[in-house]
């Protein structure tokens, strides 16, 4: 026998949406990130987060679904929905997993980015080659996610005019990276979420 709690108007019509909506917005925050570590390539991360995503659902969002058919809680699944895909998009932003390449093309010389670059302990590829209006130096290099504004923020400042863009990498064999900053493994979702984005 259910205690007289559970049947009340207050745990039927404000508890239980309430677990929905927290709920589904921890499911799909989850899910964003088990798909984020899957598209960059950290293995071991997206089974962690993919068997805390199906806890969840097992243990808190089916059981309470099966009890409750009244309109607010399919509201609240919803809503929890619509929140926690927006919160995923923040989480991704902030999680910095993964590695980029980064392209920058410039007609005016690279020896300064270069020279910057190989201070920073940044490992690089320099290639000469010809653009549409004559010709150009291409300036490739692999970093790590976090390192991403960084090394943007160096290209502006000594290369303002040149031409650049960042591509995912789904694996790169480890090789040239900053010592100082490169850590054991990529940061665990809590302590990178909570971080300041620069």
């Amino acid at each position: 026998m259910e205690p007289p709690f559970t049947q009340s108007v207050l745990f039927v019509w404000a508890i239980v949406p309430l677990l929905i909506f927290l709920a589904r917005i921890v499911d799909v925050s989850l899910q964003t990130i088990r798909i984020v570590a899957i598209s960059r390539g950290v293995r071991w991360l997206a089974p962690l987060v993919g068997f805390f995503e199906v806890l969840i659902w097992l243990l808190v969002i089916s059981q309470i679904i099966k009890t409750v058919s009244h309109p607010l809680a399919y509201i609240a699944y919803a809503a929890g929905f619509a929140t926690g895909t927006a919160i995923g998009q923040s989480i991704e932003r902030r999680l910095s997993l993964g590695m980029v390449l980064i392209r920058v093309i410039t007609p005016s010389g690279s020896e300064v980015l270069r020279q910057r670059l190989q201070e920073m302990k940044f490992g690089f590829t320099h290639v000469p080659a010809q653009g549409a209006e004559g010709p150009v130096e291409v300036v490739f290099t692999v970093i790590r996610r976090q390192h991403l504004q960084q090394v943007l923020e160096l290209v502006r400042r000594v290369l303002p005019d040149a031409f650049y863009s960042v591509e995912e990498v789904a694996g790169a064999r480890e090789k040239i990276y900053p010592a100082a900053l490169r850590p054991q493994r990529d940061p665990v979702f809590p302590l990178r979420l909570f971080s300041k984005r620069k």
